[in-house]
C-alpha cells in the first residue's frame, strides 16, 4: 500500500475525491429487515442468559469422548499436538513428504503391540564429493566423523529417530561447507521407504549442491598508525580473491593478536570481525577493527602477593633491559623462569601503563608480577641399577628458598649395594644472573668397587652457567675446586695384597661445553662438545701432581619420523704422574652402563693378578645408537666399545666390543632407561647379560 500510494502523482488525489459515487436506494426497508429477525433475549433462549463455563471445563467437555466412543479416540485439545504448531513444509516438498508420512504411518510400530520396534537404514549421500575437489580438506572424513546416522550404525529406534538424524546431519552439512566457503548450499533429506513387498532398509538420502564458493572482494583494516605501518596488514594472511574459510580467518585474527604485543603493543586488542556477503557475485566484504592501544618499552617491576623473593631477583631473571621495545615473547620467557624456580602455586606477568610519553611516541611499560608462594620443601627419591654397581637408591630433602632469594639447603643420602654417602650442599640458583649457580658441598660416602674401596670425605664448591630445558645455552661452562680425604685399598705387586692407604687431594676443574641440539633431555638433531681440564695434587707418602683431561663429543640425526641415529665419542687423559702415586678413585675406568655396556662397572683395562682392575692413565670409548620411539616408548639397538691403558695416552689396542637392545618410557623430566647388553668375545669371569636401569639417554 505505501509503495502504491507513493507512486499516485500528487495532481491525481484531489480528482479522486471528487469522483465519489452517489448514494444507492436500499434494497430491504430497515423495518421490513427488523421485522423479518426472529426475538432473542434472555426470555426467548434461557442459555442466553446462562454464566459462561471456565475454560476448565471447557477443556474437559471437549476432550470427552462422545458417546459410545472408547477413552482413545478423544479429541486432542487445541495447543497440544505439536503436529500443529510444526512449519509447512515447501510446495515443491508437500506432495512428496505427504506420501512419506503414510508410509511411515504404515510402517512405524503401533505402541502397546509386541514386535521388534528396532529400524534398520541405509544412508546415502550424494554431491558433496563436488565440494571436495575443490579443497585440501577432506570434507567426507569429516561428515563421516560427525555424523549422526554413520554414529547410529544403521539402526535406530523408530522412523522419527531416523528423521531427527536426517534434520541433525542436514545442518552439519550447512556447518562444514560453511566453514570452507560454501555459504549458500543447496540441501535437501529425505527418507526413502522401500516397497513393503521388497522388505529393503529405509534409505536416509542427503543431497548437496553446494552452488558458489564465496571468495574475499575487500579486505578492510580500521585500526590507528603502526610502527613499522604494515604491521597489521602483512600478518593477516588474508587476500582479495582467496576462499572464504573460517579456519583460515580465525588464524589470521590471531596471529595479528600475537604480532602485536610482540612489537611493541601490549594493550593491543583485535576486535569483532564483520563480513558482508553478496549472494549474487559470491563474495564477501571483510572488515576487522584493532584497538593498537600505545607502543610501549620496558620500564621497572612491581609485585603483589605472598612473595618469594622481590622485585630485584625478577630483574635478574629476565632476558631483557629497561628501555627495550616490549616483546611478549621476553615476558613470556620470564613467566616461565619464574614458574621454574619452583617457588610458586601461582604466578602471573601482566603489563600495565606506566604513565607518561617518552617522547619517541612510546609508553613506559611496568610489569606486575602477581605472586603467590608455594611449598618451599621437597622430598625426592629415585632408585637405579647397574651391572657391577648394584642396586642403589637416594633420598633427598630440599628447601628451595631457605635463604631467599633462592638459596636452597639439600640433604641427600645414598643407600646401595656398593656405595652409601651422606651429604649437603647449599646451591644459589640464579645468582646475580639468570642461570647462574654457586654451590658449596660436604659429603662423606664409602665405595666398594672391584677396582678398589674407599671412605672418602669431601668439601667442594662450584659456579656454573649450565643449560636448562626452558633456556637451553650453546655455550655453558662450570668452573670448582674440591679437596679430599680418602682412604682406598690398592693392589701392592711386593706383597700381593689390597692395602688401604690414605690419600690428600686437591683439585680444580675447568669445563667448558658447546652444544646445538634441538633438546636437553632427548635430542634429536644437533651435537654435543664437552671438554674438562682438572689440574690436581696428591700427597700420600710425596706430593705428586698431574693433570686430569678429558674431551666428548656426541651427535644426533633424524631418519625419518620415529628414528634418530646417535653417535659418542670421549677420550681421557692423566699427565705428569705414575699411575701408582694417583689414587685409584682418580684413575680412568671403562665399562658400565654410562660407558661400556656388556661390561661391568670399570671393569675393563688392565687387571691384577687377583682378577680385579686397576686402572689407567688413558681411556677410549664409542658408541652408537639407533633410537627408534612410538608415542612414550621407544626402542633402542646399540654397540658401545672402549678400553682403558695404563699409558698416559689411548692405545687403541684390545678395544672391547658390547651390543645389546634398550626400551625407553619418554616422560616430561625425561626417558626412563633400560639397557640388556652382553659382551662380543666373552672372556672367563665376564658375565653373558648385564642390565642397566636410570633416568636419561646413555648419552
Amino acid at each position: 500500500m505505501l509503495v502504491l500510494a507513493a507512486a499516485l502523482p500528487l495532481w491525481s488525489m484531489p480528482a479522486l475525491a471528487q469522483a465519489a459515487p452517489p448514494m444507492a436506494e436500499p434494497v430491504i426497508p430497515d423495518p421490513e429487515f427488523d421485522a423479518a429477525i426472529p426475538p432473542l433475549g434472555p426470555d426467548d433462549d434461557p442459555e442466553l442468559g446462562a454464566p459462561l463455563e471456565s475454560v476448565e471445563a471447557f477443556e474437559r467437555r471437549v476432550a470427552a469422548p462422545p458417546p459410545g466412543q472408547p477413552e482413545a479416540a478423544a479429541a486432542i485439545p487445541p495447543g497440544q499436538d505439536a503436529e500443529l504448531a510444526a512449519p509447512l513444509p515447501p510446495l515443491d516438498q508437500a506432495s512428496e513428504q505427504s506420501m512419506m508420512l503414510a508410509q511411515e504411518a504404515a510402517a512405524d510400530p503401533v505402541p502397546g503391540e509386541p514386535g521388534d520396534v528396532t529400524v534398520a537404514y541405509q544412508v546415502q549421500l550424494d554431491g558433496l564429493e563436488i565440494a571436495d575437489r575443490e579443497t585440501d580438506a577432506d570434507l567426507l572424513a569429516s561428515f563421516n566423523a560427525l555424523s549422526a546416522l554413520r554414529k547410529g550404525k544403521g539402526r535406530a529406534g523408530n522412523l522419527a529417530m531416523i528423521r531427527a538424524r536426517l534434520a541433525e546431519d542436514s545442518q552439519l552439512l550447512q556447518t562444514i561447507l560453511a566453514a570452507q566457503g560454501w555459504y549458500a548450499p543447496n540441501i535437501r533429506s529425505r527418507l526413502v521407504l522401500a516397497a513393503e513387498a521388497t522388505g529393503a532398509a529405509p534409505i536416509a538420502t542427503l543431497s548437496v549442491e553446494p552452488g558458489r564458493r564465496f571468495a574475499f572482494s575487500d579486505i578492510v583494516i580500521t585500526a590507528g598508525a603502526t610502527d613499522p605501518p604494515g604491521l597489521i596488514r602483512d600478518n593477516l594472511g588474508l587476500r582479495t580473491g582467496d576462499p572464504i574459510l573460517a579456519e583460515q580467518v580465525l588464524a589470521a585474527e590471531a596471529q595479528v593478536a600475537v604480532a602485536l604485543p610482540e612489537n611493541g603493543y601490549p594493550f593491543a586488542q583485535v576486535g569483532e570481525r564483520d563480513i558482508v556477503l553478496d549472494r549474487e557475485t559470491g563474495t564477501g566484504s571483510y572488515t576487522l577493527p584493532v584497538t593498537t592501544g600505545p607502543r610501549g618499552r620496558f620500564a621497572d617491576f612491581a609485585t603483589t602477593g605472598r612473595q618469594a623473593f622481590g622485585a630485584e631477583h625478577i630483574r635478574v631473571l629476565s632476558r631483557f633491559r629497561q628501555g627495550e621495545l616490549y616483546d611478549s615473547r621476553k615476558v613470556d620467557d620470564l613467566r616461565k623462569a619464574l614458574v621454574a624456580t619452583g617457588l610458586f602455586s601461582a604466578v602471573a606477568v601482566e603489563p600495565q601503563r606506566g604513565g607518561a610519553p617518552a617522547g619517541d611516541g612510546t609508553e613506559p611499560v611496568t610489569l606486575l608480577v602477581q605472586q603467590e608462594a608455594g611449598p618451599p620443601r621437597t622430598i625426592a627419591g629415585t632408585v637405579g641399577y647397574a651391572a657391577g654397581q648394584g642396586l642403589t637408591a637416594k633420598a633427598s630433602w630440599t628447601h628451595r628458598n631457605l635463604f631467599p632469594p633462592e638459596g636452597a639447603v639439600i640433604a641427600q643420602a645414598a643407600l646401595g649395594t656398593q656405595e652409601q654417602s651422606l651429604g649437603a650442599t647449599f646451591r644459589r640458583a640464579n645468582a646475580g644472573q639468570r642461570d647462574r649457580t654457586i654451590e658449596f658441598a660436604a659429603e662423606a660416602f664409602r665405595s666398594d668397587y672391584e677396582a678398589y674401596s674407599a671412605y672418602t670425605g669431601r668439601l667442594a664448591a662450584r659456579i656454573s652457567r649450565d643449560s636448562t630445558p626452558l633456556w637451553q645455552k650453546r655455550l655453558t661452562y662450570s668452573l670448582g675446586v674440591e679437596v679430599l680425604a680418602t682412604g682406598e685399598t690398592d693392589y701392592d705387586a711386593a706383597t700381593r695384597t689390597r692395602p688401604r692407604q690414605t690419600y690428600y687431594v686437591a683439585a680444580g676443574s675447568a669445563q667448558l661445553g658447546f652444544d646445538t641440539t634441538d633438546s636437553l633431555l632427548n635430542p634429536t638433531a644437533g651435537y654435543r662438545l664437552t671438554t674438562l681440564i682438572q689440574p690436581e695434587a696428591t700427597l700420600n707418602q710425596g706430593f705428586n701432581s698431574y693433570a686430569r683431561a678429558r674431551i666428548e663429543a656426541s651427535a644426533y640425526q633424524q631418519v625419518g619420523k620415529a628414528l634418530v641415529l646417535a653417535g659418542r665419542v670421549r677420550i681421557g687423559t692423566i699427565q705428569g704422574a705414575e699411575l701408582a702415586d694417583i689414587a685409584p678413585s682418580r684413575r680412568l675406568y671403562a665399562g658400565g652402563g654410562g660407558s661400556v655396556r656388556g661390561f661391568a662397572f670399570q671393569s675393563l683395562g688392565e687387571q691384577a693378578p687377583d682378577g680385579r682392575p686397576v686402572g689407567g692413565r688413558s681411556l677410549a670409548e664409542g658408541s652408537l645408537e639407533a633410537r627408534y620411539r612410538v608415542g612414550d616408548y621407544g626402542l633402542v639397538a646399540f654397540i658401545d666399545a672402549g678400553q682403558a691403558w695404563r699409558e698416559t695416552t689411548p692405545q687403541f689396542n684390545d678395544l672391547r666390543y658390547g651390543v645389546g637392545i634398550g626400551g625407553r618410557f619418554y616422560t616430561n623430566f625425561g626417558p626412563v632407561r633400560l639397557d640388556v647388553a652382553t659382551p662380543l668375545a666373552r672372556r672367563p669371569g665376564e658375565a653373558l647379560i648385564n642390565v642397566y636401569v636410570s633416568i636419561g639417554q646413555a648419552f
